[in-house]
């Protein structure tokens, strides 16, 4: 092995070694996923302390999500447009800050209203991040490895959260959940500002200010309708009135984007490169996935199975691990195989593993009934994220690597948005219709495995969608 082989090979003269860079860009990525998940487990504290009523305590969830789905494509033109480096860093600003705020809260308007501006930060910072990678990282190998530890570093920050959370929270207090965000995010900020050049655009522009309230009022519009399904189902009036505002808006977003004669927030010229278009298809259904996989699992182990949360935590372990080595070691093969044969790959282990899965019963155990199939899953995940984040923002110029990165982030936030929508809707509607009611474990089991069995059905249509891609593509 040579010793460019042994590490990824930043682009251009650096005073620092690219493993910094890439380091940089995984922990960033780990902290905007870590929390989405570290807060599930310390709901119940909060609520008990602020004084939450149940509805309001969901805020403290969807808040960040939110807003870190409906200011994606916004932060990916201020990357492009400003530099990933200050759009990094003022990410970071903004979500160590909210972080402090939050830990430090005394009232549940004070929390929610952290989270939403944690959600900011977490926009801003993941579109810099892929920014960061396209332009510093040319060479397709070296390029595919540094997306595979940063897909890696994003699926064990999940994972991290469901078991840190419970620790924390345990051990410590909840708010400890956001504190711990303060000393890394100022570490980070200054790995960042030693790390990265201050390189920004050479063209004098403004952001697409008419394209930035459009797009993201309709975004965030059809993900808090589709999240209200689950309570108020899908005909009802907090459902129905949303998302046909959203239409319209997303309507009027693309009328903007297509008549704006500068610089649009989100260039439709892109969706002529068939990697774009396709890429960010598959990661529209690819997006449900992680859900079903880590969200429902551990209600199964909870709920069904009677596991505590820590415990069912713990249960996903494994899972976790294998997702980690098999994106590490999955994304060099990129440049060889091209991305076809890679999603093919990861879609019959998620075929596989979630038809497995569904099969899991009150009486099931762990071993056969969750560890198995969660191994099968995690490895086609493995497999087909870092695969379908290269083939969504390949072959884009450097100038449009922050909103192409921002386009694929959100693509894969709002499929996952949409899908816990529908998968818990699915999953309740299910249960309900069983004989031990919709709270008896067996119930319950029976709305997972459909879920999972959905879970199933979007792993093939990826694999239908991936047909769409050259052949020939091998970076």
């Amino acid at each position: 092995m040579t010793r460019a082989d042994a590490a990824p090979q930043a682009a251009g003269p650096r005073t620092v070694p690219p493993w910094m860079i890439m380091a940089l860009a995984c922990a960033c990525q780990f902290m905007v996923i870590l929390d989405s998940s570290i807060v599930n487990l310390a709901l119940p504290a909060i609520r008990d302390e602020l004084g939450f009523t149940p509805t309001g305590l969901a805020w403290v969830v969807n808040g960040y999500l939110l807003t870190f789905a409906g200011f994606m494509l916004l932060g990916g033109r201020a990357a492009d447009l400003f530099g990933p480096r200050r759009m990094l860093v003022a990410g970071l600003l903004v979500f160590s800050a909210s972080s402090l705020v939050g830990g430090l809260a005394a009232a549940p308007q004070v929390l929610v209203a952290a989270r939403v501006a944690q959600g900011v930060g977490a926009a801003m910072m993941a579109p810099a991040t892929l920014a960061v990678i396209n332009t510093s990282f040319t060479e397709p190998n070296a390029r595919a490895k540094v997306f595979g530890a940063w897909s890696a570093a994003g699926g064990v920050g999940g994972m991290t959260g469901a078991i840190a959370g419970g620790a924390i929270t345990t051990g410590l207090s909840w708010r400890w959940v956001f504190l711990i965000n303060v000393p890394i995010g100022a570490a980070l900020i200054v790995v960042a500002m030693m790390a990265l050049t201050g390189a920004r655009t050479a063209r004098r522009e403004s952001l697409d200010l008419a394209g930035a309230v459009t797009g993201t009022a309709g975004l965030a519009a059809l993900i808090y309708g589709l999240m209200q399904s689950a309570d108020h189902g899908w005909t009802s009036a907090p459902v129905i009135g949303p998302v046909a505002a959203a239409l319209v808006l997303l309507v009027v977003f693309t009328v903007v984007e297509a008549r704006l004669a500068g610089r649009p927030m989100m260039p439709l010229r892109l969706f002529r490169l068939r990697g774009v278009a396709v890429g960010n298809g598959m990661l529209l259904l690819f997006g449900a996935i992680p859900i079903a996989m880590w969200y429902f699992t551990s209600l199964f182990l909870q709920n069904v199975l009677g596991h505590s949360a820590l415990q069912a935590g713990l249960g996903q372990t494994p899972a976790a691990v294998t997702f980690l080595v098999v994106a590490r070691w999955a994304a060099p093969l990129l440049p060889r195989t091209g991305v076809r044969p890679l999603v093919l790959a990861g879609s019959a282990c998620l075929l596989a593993g979630f038809g497995w899965l569904a099969q899991a019963h009150a009486g099931s155990g762990y071993l056969t009934g969750v560890l198995g199939p969660t191994l099968l899953v995690a490895t086609g995940i493995g497999l087909t994220f870092p695969t379908l984040m290269a083939a969504a923002t390949a072959d884009v110029a450097g100038g449009d690597a922050g909103i192409v990165g921002g386009l694929a982030n959100t693509a894969s936030q709002v499929g996952g948005s949409v899908g816990l929508a529908v998968l818990a809707t699915v999953a309740g509607i299910e249960a309900s219709s069983q004989a031990g009611g919709s709270s008896s474990p067996a119930a319950l089991a029976a709305g997972y495995d459909l879920v999972f069995l959905v879970a199933a059905g979007l792993g093939l249509a990826i694999a239908v969608v991936s047909l769409l891609l050259p052949r020939h593509r091998r970076d």
